[in-house]
């Protein structure tokens, strides 16, 4: 037991701290600072350059909104493409659903998909072995530069904000290829933030991913040690048709793909009711 506290450096003039049950590991990858501890409240959490990526005690909130929502939007997604997420957690749920037939995760940081495996076992589960996964560590702007057109039928990103190692993903180039590898009906989500205290972030991704998608939105999840209120994952589709999926239509294909009765946060209304924004937040969305 120790009495050390670990402050989150996200914001220069706000912020969280955790009490510090035990350290389990503090390395220097070629990219980031990596911290995993296990705290009074929370449980296990990993920070990267000082700010919260993860936390045993409410990741189902933000690993089942990135994936669930989009998935079952589209309703026919064979093949899923997820960008970063190195802690397997978003590739845990896409393979939670019986249809994907092929889910491709592109870390470019692969210390944190090792110290992930050995700190954080339960947020992956099983994921890293399904015969579905191929988990690559590479550059994801690489990748989708490189696939096949209509190669994926969704693109997921999971990436730290738009400084330093994840900033490359938020650009229109990175955009324009996502549009190029997705299927017709393809979309492409990724978080966008806290727009209470970065609604620039939302504003911007926004107007990029207009450029190359003829849907751009928003949802939200609450998400707590995402601090600041609800967290912005961005909405990019090539149809606008399936952010306007009814209710019930949402819960039979989620039936269908196994997942009804397994989520802790994710259910047929709330997804449905995440698209419903507070002005606060909508008028950071493109007119």
């Amino acid at each position: 037991m120790t009495d050390s506290w670990v402050n989150e450096t996200l914001y220069g003039a706000w912020g969280q701290r955790f009490l510090v049950k035990r350290e389990l590991a503090r390395v220097r990858s070629a990219f980031q600072d990596i911290m995993i501890f296990e705290s009074e409240t929370h449980g296990r959490v990993m920070l990267l350059d000082g700010v919260v990526q993860i936390t045993e005690a409410d990741e189902f909130v933000y690993q089942e909104m990135l994936t669930h929502v989009p998935l079952l939007a589209h309703g026919d997604a064979k093949r899923v493409l997820i960008i970063g997420a190195g802690d397997g957690g978003v590739l845990r749920r896409v393979l939670q659903h019986k249809g994907v037939e092929r889910a491709v995760m592109v870390e470019i940081d692969g210390e944190v998909i090792r110290l992930a495996k050995q700190h954080l076992p339960m947020i992956a589960g099983e994921a890293w072995s399904d015969p579905r996964a191929e988990v690559i560590v590479g550059d994801g702007i690489d990748h989708v530069k490189q696939a096949p057109d209509a190669s994926f039928d969704v693109v997921i990103v999971d990436s730290t904000d738009p400084i330093g190692v994840g900033e490359v993903l938020f650009t229109d180039e990175f955009y324009a290829n996502c549009a190029r590898l997705l299927t017709p009906r393809g979309l492409v989500v990724n978080q966008c933030g806290v727009p209470f205290m970065q609604a620039e972030e939302l504003r911007e991704t926004s107007l990029r991913r207009r450029k190359s998608f003829a849907d751009v939105f928003a949802y939200v999840a609450a998400v707590p040690t995402y601090v600041g209120g609800f967290m912005t994952l961005g909405w990019a589709a090539k149809d606008a048709a399936l952010r306007a999926v009814a209710v019930e239509e949402i819960r039979a294909r989620a039936a269908a793909a196994g997942i009804l009765g397994t989520t802790r946060y994710w259910t047929p209304e709330i997804h449905c009711g995440a698209f419903n924004l507070p002005p606060y937040i909508a008028e950071h969305l493109p007119k």
